[in-house]
């Protein structure tokens, strides 16, 4: 019997509730059978960044990464939205020098690093902020190497008709079990295309992913082994899908997406998770994600210190005073 479980997130000021982030989740095994839910588990969005494992897979799979001699370092900062922080910059603009190509290059635009340390280093060194600190720049890295790797023209790459976007389209209908034909799609913040499914969907392409990698399966098994390895890479300083490969060495992976969504997949028990905020308030999408970690029991019910500070989040005031919380209301 599917388990329904109520996963809205409050936010309190002196224990009174003063707003609530309505979620919707879905928790589904290899067969793709729901296992349990929140709210509506068969609500429609887009993927987001939570699709970037799947995106890189057609150049692993066509051994690009390995044509360029690149290891697990960059692998694992293109499935991850890093927060460019300096030791992501490096890599990312390595990459690109091994292309013979430069910042400008990449189709994602910038904005401020993600982590509070790397915003903080940015403002600090008065250096400008560049594309490199985009937390899709090694995901678009990836991209443009694909490219070269099949020696496709790199410019539009990132256009639904270049062959490195159709590629991608077919690589997430073979997880997702939907028909390239009947995916939508449209622009991400990236500038690339992004998938809208249902998160039931999502979830089962997690809980594929991470049933495929636990047995071995090539092309998975080194997304999911470079992920686990580097996940400082994935995220950064104080970002939950570091946090959480960390903490569970490895046997849960997460990647967060815009507008309150995410996935994981915990693959020694074959399921996979998604979630979406239905406000798409990301400050709700970390603390419910680690309710539904600890309800199917792949987290204790007492987190480890550094979890618990992102389940129960501080809200503070500009005297840097706690006047309340933001955690899951059940």
């Amino acid at each position: 019997m599917t388990q329904t479980h109520d996963l809205d997130v409050v936010v309190t000021r002196g224990g009174v509730v003063e707003s609530k982030h309505r979620v919707h989740a879905a928790v589904v095994d290899l067969d793709g059978k729901l296992i349990a839910s929140a709210r509506d588990h068969s609500a429609h969005t887009f993927w987001r960044s939570s699709a970037k494992p799947f995106q890189v897979m057609p150049f692993v799979e066509t051994r690009g990464f390995d044509s360029l001699d690149w290891g697990d370092d960059q692998l694992a900062i293109a499935c991850g939205s890093h927060g460019g922080e300096p030791e992501h910059v490096a890599i990312v603009a390595r990459m690109l020098r091994d292309l013979d190509l430069e910042d400008g290059d990449l189709a994602c635009g910038s904005h401020e690093p993600l982590s509070s340390r790397g915003a903080r280093i940015v403002r600090e060194s008065g250096h400008r902020l560049t594309r490199l600190h985009h937390n899709c720049s090694g995901k678009h890295a990836a991209m443009l190497g694909f490219a070269h790797s099949k020696c496709w023209k790199r410019y539009g790459y990132e256009r639904p008709e270049h062959p490195v976007q159709i590629a991608i389209l077919h690589e997430i209908a073979k997880w997702t079990k939907v028909r390239p034909s009947q995916l939508e799609m449209s622009v991400d913040g990236c500038g690339v295309p992004v998938f809208a499914l249902s998160i039931e969907c999502m979830a089962a392409a997690y809980a594929r992913l991470g049933a495929a990698s636990h047995r071995g399966e090539e092309v998975p098994a080194r997304v999911v082994g470079a992920m686990s390895q580097h996940p400082f890479l994935v995220g950064g300083t104080d970002r939950l899908d570091t946090l959480l490969i960390d903490e569970t060495h490895g046997k849960v992976l997460s990647k967060t997406g815009a507008e309150g969504v995410y996935s994981a997949t915990v693959p020694e028990m074959g399921i996979g998770i998604a979630l979406k905020v239905e406000d798409g308030a990301q400050r709700a999408a970390a603390p419910a994600l680690l309710r539904v970690l600890q309800l199917i029991g792949a987290l204790p019910d007492t987190l480890p210190p550094r979890l618990h500070e992102v389940a129960h989040k501080s809200v503070r005031n500009s005297r840097n005073q706690c006047v309340g919380e933001v955690t899951t209301a059940a």
